[in-house]
């Protein structure tokens, strides 16, 4: 049953939820490696993911499925959680939190441009202007303002930020693929790339130790980043009426997470971080509203 009202509560829940999580993983990597982190809050994840598909009734159902779609999901369980929370936990641990987190929002506008060539999508003017200006509040925030020398504050930080958005889209391309629920789809892709994580992190860095600060953050990110996050958000799709309503609630969580990382963390925020901010999601904006306009035209040939 639809009810718009109940899906812009759970949309914002998923918000408020994403909004938390740059402050928790800046203040996490302070006691964990990126891999440390990744291991406890892989699972936790996976935890919590196996008992919202047992209060469902599905989780034994995840477990009898055909043999190729495991392996698919030892795939795309390669690519998330291992390499794109690789990538981005360590952007992170290089970055300020308020460098890494408005860098990373641009992978909705990469997944746009990577449509084109996997999917046959259609670029359009408003994607080619909407990233001219989001990857200038990209230059901006890197360069914290100062763009006559282009110097960036930390190149590999950088490069680590974007590549993470070009993983996070890729991966949602391929799941277009994937028939399965989408709750039993990212358990079983967290489930197979788990393995990955327990021998990496157990050869590179060692296992993290629980007597330790960042043991609670590293649940916390996996419990609700990549867990209660997504069900929230998933649910409000299921639920709402107008899709379009509750996808504009995502643009308030890059500014509400920049508040939470001036008060938790005690990042100073620069002026050259909210001007790129800005920036950035008025090219995210712009190009949203393009692919909707595209939505309404009618269908030729």
């Amino acid at each position: 049953m639809k009810d718009q009202r109940l899906a812009m509560w759970s949309g914002l829940g998923a918000v408020l939820l994403w909004s938390t999580v740059a402050t928790a993983f800046k203040l996490t990597l302070d006691y964990y490696t990126p891999l440390q982190m990744l291991l406890i809050a892989c699972l936790a994840s996976v935890g919590v993911l196996a008992v919202l598909l047992a209060g469902q009734g599905q989780l034994r159902a995840a477990f009898r499925l055909p043999a190729r779609q495991y392996v698919q999901s030892l795939g795309l369980g390669l690519i998330n959680p291992c390499i794109y929370y690789l990538l981005l936990f360590g952007a992170f641990d290089r970055l300020p939190a308020q460098e890494a987190q408005p860098i990373n929002y641009t992978w909705a506008l990469v997944l746009a441009y990577l449509s084109v060539p996997f999917l046959g999508h259609r670029l359009k003017g408003t994607d080619i202007l909407a990233g001219l200006v989001c990857y200038s509040g990209v230059v901006v925030i890197a360069t914290r303002g100062n763009l006559a020398d282009l110097a960036f504050s930390d190149p590999l930080g950088v490069t680590l930020a974007i590549g993470s958005t070009l993983v996070w889209a890729s991966y949602w391309i391929l799941a277009t693929r994937d028939r399965r629920d989408p709750l039993t789809g990212l358990f079983l892709n967290f489930l197979f790339g788990l393995p990955f994580i327990v021998a990496l992190t157990w050869w590179q860095d060692g296992l993290p130790p629980l007597a330790s600060g960042g043991f609670i953050g590293s649940l916390y990110v996996g419990l609700f980043e990549m867990g209660l996050a997504f069900v929230l958000w998933s649910r409000a799709m299921k639920l709402a009426t107008n899709t379009a309503r509750v996808s504009n609630l995502i643009f308030i969580s890059p500014f509400l997470s920049l508040v939470f990382i001036y008060f938790i963390v005690g990042e100073v925020i620069l002026a050259s971080t909210w001007a790129g901010l800005v920036l950035i999601v008025a090219g995210l904006w712009f190009q949203q509203l393009g692919a909707r306009r595209g939505a309404t035209e009618p269908a030729h040939g």
